[in-house]
């Protein structure tokens, strides 16, 4: 067990109602079921309408609607032939738009699984599609020659947590080969004895070799490597109920394994938290490569590595805030960008804006692609859409 993590029991300890607001000079929470936190964080004042025409860009670039029949579009990935493979949270399904021709706009949108529990991660790997259920990573082989038949898939491993609070998760293939799969803490706040929980895995493509790779982590449903070092970047998002402006979402870096980023004792590398971080300090921790915007719900992220926009964005980071549910004025709703020297973390700024107008919300970003063009996918599951931004000039 890592040295971080307290034995408590197996069931774990998780603050109540009361504690939630203990000291903060906030009346007790009644308890709130997943169902409808889950159903909150997706559509509470959402309006969706996936139009583009509010949406502001810096000079030059221009968005479009690339696909617009997908439904609660969340994670994305394409294989080497072109096929975009999209992941839900809400209504079980994956979907597939591939592109025969190559012209990078989809032929089609196909549904290849249903029924699924919170399908959110999608990987492609040597022709499969691996798909993250709560509890299950799934393999569909030979899929591309099989859109419209998708074949019956094989069960990579079926042992992960069932908690379906944070339980749905981002997938992707490290540099190393390995699959990473992050599990969330099954609560706001607590302790758990299983030491998987908040935490970021990996295993072998076939399963084998299951290991904890990072602690200390939340929820995190973004992450990439860094296209010359190789170190993971990944977004994580902070607990609730400590008021409007804390703690921070994270944008967190990790150049070996083993780290531990600081959940549930300490937030954002400076707010101890005040039920589990009596006698820590946050030194004992990896702090974020950045503090983020206060319940921004930070998730995907990509390095830009095309060739078409302006070369100060070679490099650099876009990260898609999904937007707060629980401030008493929402923050988020846009795509960000994260300039870098190196490592270190220069400037976080809006790229792209205009989902959020006022209190209204019409469109939530999710996960982000760079296509062979240069140009940048955008997922957005309140619209049911995927947008395209590109340099024009």
């Amino acid at each position: 067990m890592d040295r971080h993590t307290k034995d408590d029991s197996a069931a774990g300890r998780h603050l109540s109602p009361a504690a939630f607001t203990r000291g903060l000079g906030l009346a007790p929470l009644a308890a709130i079921p997943i169902a409808i936190l889950i159903a909150a964080c997706a559509s509470k004042d959402v309006a969706a309408t996936g139009s583009v025409d509010a949406i502001q860009l810096p000079d030059g670039f221009e968005i479009e609607v690339w696909a617009d029949d997908v439904p609660n579009a969340r994670s994305l990935t394409r294989s080497p032939s072109g096929t975009i493979f999209v992941g839900t949270r809400s209504n079980g399904r994956v979907y597939a738009l591939p592109d025969a021709n190559g012209d990078l706009v989809p032929d089609a949108v196909h549904v290849i699984a249903t029924g699924l529990n919170m399908p959110n991660g999608v990987a492609f790997r040597n022709g499969s599609l691996f798909v993250a259920e709560v509890n299950r990573i799934l393999r569909f082989d030979e899929i591309e020659a099989n859109l419209t038949s998708p074949p019956e898939p094989v069960v990579v491993r079926d042992d992960l947590p069932t908690e379906t609070h944070h339980g749905w998760k981002f997938i992707a293939f490290g540099p190393d080969g390995k699959l990473y799969v992050p599990i969330g803490a099954p609560c706001n706040v607590c302790e758990q004895s299983d030491e998987r929980f908040a935490t970021i895995c990996r295993m072998n493509p076939d399963g084998s070799e299951f290991e904890v790779y990072a602690h200390g982590i939340r929820n995190t449903v973004g992450f990439t490597w860094h296209p010359t070092s190789g170190d993971l970047w990944f977004t994580d998002n902070g607990r609730d109920w400590l008021g409007d402006d804390l703690p921070p979402d994270e944008l967190n870096r990790a150049d070996a394994a083993g780290l531990h980023f600081g959940f549930p004792y300490c937030h954002a590398g400076t707010v101890l938290d005040p039920d589990f971080g009596q006698g820590r300090t946050c030194d004992e921790f990896t702090p974020p490569a950045r503090a983020l915007g206060p319940h921004v719900a930070a998730l995907g992220l990509r390095f830009y590595t095309g060739d078409s926009f302006p070369a100060e964005y070679q490099g650099q980071i876009f990260l898609a805030e999904h937007g707060s549910w629980n401030r008493s004025s929402k923050i988020g709703y846009q795509v960000s960008l994260v300039r870098l020297e190196g490592n270190e973390v220069v400037s976080y700024e809006p790229f792209a804006t205009g989902w959020l107008r006022g209190d209204e919300v019409t469109g939530r970003p999710v996960d982000l692609l760079v296509l062979p063009d240069g140009s940048l996918l955008v997922s957005d599951d309140a619209a049911g859409v995927i947008y395209r931004i590109r340099y024009a000039g």
